[in-house]
């Protein structure tokens, strides 16, 4: 038996949401965390019960933005910043589809950051998936608008002089209605944030945290794939009452779970609905 029939025989998912004979095998460096959050995503969906035809996956361009590629449902491969605005478009014209959204840390927060306060801002029902790895991986290692500070990238050789955006706190402060971190080490953990971001009605931002171990950790002597998920796994640290978030903060850890969820805002297309309702009129 051939891998890919191997892989469709032990999972009904994966039969019936990957376009597994079509599309693979697929680009991804050997122990990306890519494979990961697109496993993950499939599961929560499956779980869901959503019908395919429901389901739109939007991406822009980047490692992560070949996610919904690989997926049997409808999907838009985008430019470079855009994946929101196609999004928004997609969820206006018709409300009743599932939008999912997947950037990378660079094409969500640099050329596609504008999109991203404002989308969080208007509060539209779109569920953005964030592969976070600090980096550009696909375009040559560039420094990215998450990239830490003193680490090193093709771009900032002597390491990065600029203070690195938090996603999560990014789209809290703009507005967006349910934010939440996982990591791909934790990986039923990344399935259940997709799952309550997909829940959720209004925006919802989900950061999963990566590994580039071929542009950013050779770039900075982090290790292999493995070693950067260890790294992942004994540096994160879950909410809660009991948590001191600024002590964590202070330490490097990352903070994991539903940092923030605000259900009595409106959604964007309920309200536009209500306009075409009153016909325009007072």
């Amino acid at each position: 038996m051939v891998p890919n029939q191997q892989l469709l025989s032990k999972s009904p998912a994966v039969h019936n949401w990957l376009r597994v004979k079509k599309k693979f095998p697929h680009l991804w460096c050997p122990g990306c965390g890519d494979g990961i959050v697109l496993s993950s995503a499939i599961l929560a969906l499956d779980s869901l019960e959503y019908d395919k035809n429901d389901v739109v996956m939007v991406s822009g361009i980047g490692c992560a933005g070949r996610i919904p590629v690989y997926v049997d449902c409808n999907t838009l491969h985008t430019t470079h910043g855009r994946a929101l605005t196609f999004a928004t478009g997609i969820k206006l014209a018709k409300p009743h589809l599932k939008v999912m959204v997947f950037m990378g840390d660079g094409d969500a927060l640099a050329i596609g950051g504008n999109h991203y306060i404002h989308a969080a801002r208007r509060n539209i029902d779109l569920t953005v998936v964030v592969v976070n790895n600090n980096i550009y991986g696909m375009t040559g290692g560039q420094v990215s608008p998450t990239t830490p500070l003193s680490m090193k990238a093709t771009t900032a050789i002597y390491g990065c002089i600029e203070q690195p955006f938090d996603p999560c706190e990014l789209a809290r402060s703009a507005g967006a209605t349910f934010v939440a971190r996982s990591t791909v080490y934790h990986v039923r953990h990344t399935e259940d944030m997709i799952r309550k971001g997909l829940e959720h009605k209004g925006f919802s931002l989900i950061e999963i945290i990566s590994n580039c171990h071929t542009s950013y950790g050779r770039m900075n002597k982090l290790g292999d794939h493995i070693t950067m998920i260890k790294h992942m796994r004994d540096n994160s640290v879950m909410i809660g009452p009991q948590l001191d978030q600024e002590k964590a903060q202070a330490e490097g850890k990352y903070i994991l779970g539903v940092l923030h969820q605000d259900t009595s805002r409106p959604e964007l297309c309920e309200l536009y609905e209500e306009i075409n309702k009153r016909g325009g009129t007072q």
